[in-house]
């Protein structure tokens, strides 16, 4: 699909991923310099969290002055919060990763309009690897159509996850859940990017996709890539109604299923009974009482 037949509001989004990709990429060259202590490199990727950010507002709102802005770093202080158009962003989803090198992190861009995902871009700045979606007409990573994968048996599955692990949280059921996909599905990953995640779902690299803890910022336009390339999103019991509950399961429609069976009885929203066999399955489990070094946000 060419520029020119794009969506004018898609156009503008892929424009502004790409001026905070731009920022991104002068900042990855950087990073050595200041890895002096953890102080500053803190610091620093506020920094660019920051920068990348505003370049993305600068961009979107220039162009369309009366929209809603819903920002990681700056939450709705920018915009008109009662426009019906917002714009969904994480200006760097994988900060843990670009703090080290690890080149798996990219820019989030959605657009909701009445509450509905309309507009999606997920851009990879490490390998200029754009992936877009408008509503209705397609997923595509730079320009070329993509697809769900048509694996239908989880054992076949490569599956990705992540687990941005904070003290206080709870370990022994995220790694409950762990375990009870890993030992059925043919491989686990954990990239630490849940936007790149659900664009490789997207586009088949990966079979299905879940996570806890996770934002709208997070999912928004990955959401939008998985349906429009023909897979499900939603809660851990199949629901599709997942933005705000923190608790994200997506992939192509046999494994997706299959996700649902193992996982629904892990989520917030699974029935009591449910929940007490995982925790008397968990009571069973040996326990380790040495605290979990806490991961930082992703």
């Amino acid at each position: 699909m060419s520029s020119s037949s794009l969506h004018p509001m898609l156009n503008m989004a892929i424009k502004a991923a790409r001026a905070a990709g731009a920022i991104i990429n002068r900042a990855a060259l950087d990073i050595e310099a200041v890895r002096v202590s953890q102080k500053q490199v803190n610091d620093f990727v506020t920094e660019v969290d920051r920068a990348s950010e505003q370049a993305i507002i600068d961009t979107l709102l220039t162009a369309y002055p009366d929209h809603g802005i819903l920002g990681e770093e700056t939450g709705t202080e920018y915009g008109n919060r009662d426009s019906d158009y917002v714009w969904i962003i994480d200006p760097l989803d994988g900060t843990t990763n670009f703090i080290h090198g690890f080149p798996v992190y990219c820019v989030s861009i959605a657009l909701s309009v009445r509450g509905r995902i309309e507009q999606a871009v997920v851009y990879d700045p490490t390998r200029n690897d754009l992936f877009t979606a408008t509503r209705g007409r397609g997923a595509f990573l730079n320009e070329r159509r993509i697809r769900v994968s048509k694996r239908t048996m989880l054992r076949d599955s490569l599956i990705s996850t992540g687990f941005p692990y904070r003290p206080g949280d709870n370990l022994q059921h995220y790694l409950a859940m762990l375990g009870d996909v890993m030992q059925r599905a043919s491989g686990l990953r954990r990239p630490g990017a849940a936007a790149l995640d659900m664009a490789y779902v997207a586009a088949g690299f990966a079979d299905g996709f879940f996570e806890t803890g996770l934002s709208p910022w997070d999912v928004a336009a990955g959401s939008l890539l998985v349906t429009e390339a023909g897979g499900l999103v939603g809660n851990f019991t199949g629901e599709s109604d997942f933005l705000e509950q923190r608790e994200c399961l997506a992939g192509n429609p046999r494994i997706y299923g299959q996700l649902v069976g193992i996982l629904g009885k892990y989520s917030k929203f699974a029935s009591a009974g449910d929940k007490a066999a995982v925790r008397s399955a968990q009571a069973a489990e040996p326990q380790d009482e040495t605290p979990a070094e806490g991961e930082d946000a992703e």
